[in-house]
């Protein structure tokens, strides 16, 4: 296991995701708390070297300003995190609160200078913190589907407009540059563009860094990819699976909107038909609920076909906390991205597909199978 820090810089890093991480990893370190949930923890990735959860330092980007403290406290009222954690972690809270810079406002800078501008945050953060390497995951809300335009094709097409003084990235993309340009390996955990473009995947292996993605596998897609492989498995054929998610919070008010809703109904139902064999009738539907919060709640109805025909059906509901589930996956995707970093890595991640609805350079949905490539791939000598 190294030695050396390493640092872990959040994109929307005063909200939900990214507090309840900078608190886990505080009250864990001061031990205040078991493990639980980190992947990363397993007998299985003891031999892979990681980083230790006290050698991570975190930083990173908001275009809002609220203190993490406050936040934490929301999220305490929430019952998210405990209460008693918070006098555990108010000092280490701060110390991150003022490792955390301005975000990328769209309109409000020239996007070739945004870039520069955040990948000087995250080289500065490094030197400060006398940091042996970064990894950048995108925590922020979840983007519009963004439609190919001039200068997604490639780098030098990207440059090209920059030079004319165009903005033709979105705003996460503008981080996943910043992130590739400061020489920091880049995660997207949500299902936003990111590095999923041309011109930024050749940007990445300019600066030779790895990246992976894209939106975190925590609730209703996770049990998908446990129970699909099951009925391809028994020869049981799906011939419908429709799901309604209740969730509120920043991610309920976000998806809200209907752009930015299609993007996540698309990462969420991409796997299914890879998993199953075949198409298969598949709507999924979001709503905002506010007053569930950082709470969400996933009804799942599929209707499958047996011997000689016969139909059955089967429901299961998830009710969980978005957060506390998201937050681990972040920590443990962090000391895996450091890992390629340390192997000198370039690239699309696969083996990370384990963690997230939509992976990158892989074809893999079903989890145990995604679960054995990671250990593979982690403890590779």
């Amino acid at each position: 296991m190294s030695d050396a820090r390493t640092g872990l810089w959040l994109v929307g890093a005063r909200g939900s995701v990214a507090t309840t991480v900078a608190t886990g990893l505080a009250l864990i370190t001061a031990r205040g708390h078991g493990t639980d949930g980190l992947v990363t923890e397993q007998p299985d990735l003891a031999a892979a070297g990681l980083v230790a959860l006290d050698r991570l330092v975190l930083g990173g980007h908001d275009v809002v300003d609220v203190p993490l403290l406050k936040r934490a406290a929301q999220l305490a009222d929430a019952g998210v995190i405990p209460h008693t954690a918070l006098h555990l972690v108010h000092d280490e809270l701060e110390r991150t609160d003022h490792r955390l810079r301005g975000g990328y406002r769209p309109g409000h800078e020239d996007q070739a200078a945004a870039v520069e501008r955040l990948a000087a945050d995250i080289r500065a953060f490094r030197d400060a913190e006398s940091l042996a390497r970064v990894v950048v995951i995108n925590v922020s809300s979840t983007e519009a589907v963004v439609e190919e335009r001039p200068g997604h094709e490639s780098l030098d097409a990207l440059e090209r407009a920059w030079a004319a003084g165009e903005s033709p990235l979105p705003p996460s993309a503008v981080y996943a540059a910043a992130a590739f340009t400061a020489g920091a390996a880049f995660i997207d955990f949500t299902p936003s563009t990111g590095a999923r473009l041309p011109a930024l995947g050749e940007l990445a292996e300019r600066h030779g860094v790895p990246w992976g993605g894209s939106d975190g596998k925590t609730g209703e897609t996770l049990v998908k990819s446990v129970l699909a492989p099951m009925f391809a498995a028994r020869s049981l054929r799906v011939r419908s699976w429709a799901g309604t998610n209740l969730l509120g919070g920043g991610d309920g008010a976000t998806l809200a909107d209907p752009q930015a809703m299609e993007s996540k109904a698309r990462s969420k139902a991409r796997g299914l038909e890879a998993m199953l064999g075949h198409p298969v009738d598949g709507p999924v539907h979001i709503d905002n609920i506010a007053d569930l919060g950082d709470w969400k709640t996933a009804w799942d109805h599929l209707t499958f076909s047996g011997f000689l025909g016969t139909r059955m059906s089967m429901q299961f509901t998830w009710q969980g906390c978005d957060s506390s589930l998201a937050a681990p996956l972040v920590i443990d995707l962090a000391r895996l991205a450091d890992l390629a970093l340390r192997r000198d890595e370039v690239g699309p991640l696969p083996a990370l597909g384990f963690f997230f609805k939509d992976p990158v350079g892989s074809d893999e949905h079903r989890l145990f199978e995604q679960h054995r490539a990671l250990t593979e791939w982690a403890t590779a000598s």
